[in-house]
């Protein structure tokens, strides 16, 4: 069952939030960190991405960026651009996009889930990208950014955060980066606190929507602080990290499309009539053409948009793997035709988030950069579910959720 509780958030004054949230440290590159954070010393970049108080060009994982995020952690609380609430509470996290709002618990998370399974996860990790969030963890004492967990919904939370949310929040502001609202309450009521940790306790599990590096490195950090302890107790801080959780009703997960840099020494004719072999293969014309079921993809190759759909017999829907579309492509046209057999490392293949639009295919091949580009049909998040709860794991780029958690407005200390 999943173990979760209350925590002092280390959060900025309402006054200062904007100024401090920050897009997610894995959204953007160095150099676009440093452009959005110039002239604001207190944006939070400057914690998640420290190499940008360097010279241009320092590394990300230079030696000396890990102990100037924690100089700048040090800071900013002196400051008091990040203050510590006094007692333990839970948080609801409201997001809007497109008119749409999601409603999620700020909460604790139990380190030790993760090992377990209870926390689960559909995506696998690099140990790199481990360690380097490891020791972020590591030299700041503190979980700066949250993991996003979806949870299958309960209506007695979803009553309780309906309560939360009729009141004034703490927080309330639109992102200028990227038009997304932002709100966030504090729940601070002893009884409230008490259910809601009463009510996951029978909950069987939490599965990692983003953020499975993060969900990693602070487990991992979790164990470490646990083994190097001789008086561990169970209850120490370190043995939960920052997740804020949202019920599977709520979320939207988007596309996540492809781009190719050529056809495997192939004519146009000939790729498509190698399609033609699998695929029920229809000329769309110029106009922007979108997947409209599974098993349908968009191709746009040379001004042009075709609708393929995989014919029968070529995927087995009766798997929770080979059902999906990022399975079916793979395996029928990057693997079988283009020669792309591993999604992670060939320099030939791009992925595109479909929260940029079919547009950003289209310009991609149009200006030269890339020969075809391929739009896929959202995997849905009962797929996710089926998936994580089978105990496999999603090829590679799959999924990908919008809006995306902003960082900054909690940080969950180990300490």
């Amino acid at each position: 069952m999943a173990i979760i509780k209350p925590f002092k958030g280390v959060r900025p004054p309402k006054e200062l939030v904007e100024k401090v949230a920050s897009r997610p440290y894995d959204v953007l590159n160095s150099e676009e960190a440093r452009e959005e954070a110039k002239g604001n010393p207190m944006s939070l970049y400057h914690i998640i991405k420290p190499e940008i108080n360097f010279e241009p060009g320092t590394d990300e994982h230079d030696p000396k960026v890990y102990p100037e995020a924690r100089r700048q952690f040090d800071m900013f609380q002196e400051k008091g651009w990040l203050v510590q609430d006094k007692k333990e509470n839970y948080y609801v996290y409201a997001q809007t996009m497109n008119g749409k709002t999601q409603y999620g618990l700020c909460v604790g998370a139990y380190a030790d889930d993760y090992e377990k399974g209870v926390i689960k996860k559909h995506e696998l990790t690099r140990a790199d990208k481990e360690e380097d969030r490891m020791k972020h963890v590591r030299v700041n004492d503190a979980n700066i950014e949250p993991v996003f967990f979806a949870y299958p919904h309960i209506d007695e939370i979803d009553q309780i955060v309906a309560k939360v949310v009729a009141t004034t929040p703490e927080y309330d502001f639109v992102a200028p980066d990227d038009g997304f609202g932002h709100k966030l309450w504090v729940i601070d009521d002893d009884k409230t606190i008490a259910r809601i940790t009463e009510i996951f306790a029978k909950l069987p599990a939490f599965y990692i929507a983003d953020g499975h590096h993060r969900s990693a490195a602070a487990a991992l950090v979790g164990k470490e602080r646990k083994n190097a302890n001789p008086n561990h107790r169970g209850d120490e801080e370190y043995n939960y990290f920052l997740a804020v959780c949202f019920p599977d009703n709520q979320l939207t997960v988007i596309d996540y499309n492809r781009v190719v840099k050529d056809l495997n020494g192939l004519s146009e004719a000939q790729f498509l009539e190698a399609l033609a072999k699998d695929f029920d293969v229809k000329d769309m014309g110029a106009e922007i053409y979108k997947p409209n079921k599974l098993h349908n993809f968009s191709l746009y190759l040379s001004g042009k948009w075709y609708s393929l759909t995989a014919k029968e017999g070529r995927y087995n829907d009766a798997d929770p793997i080979g059902r999906l579309d990022v399975k079916v492509s793979s395996d029928l046209i990057l693997d079988k035709i283009l020669g792309i057999k591993d999604l992670r490392k060939d320099k030939r293949i791009d992925f595109v988030g479909g929260i940029r639009g079919l547009g950003e295919l289209k310009r991609r091949v149009d200006n030269g950069e890339m020969k075809m580009a391929l739009a896929l049909y959202p995997v849905t998040m009962q797929q996710i579910i089926d998936i994580a709860d089978s105990g496999n794991i999603m090829p590679p780029k799959a999924t990908w959720f919008e809006p995306k958690l902003r960082s900054g407005l909690i940080i969950h200390k180990l300490v």
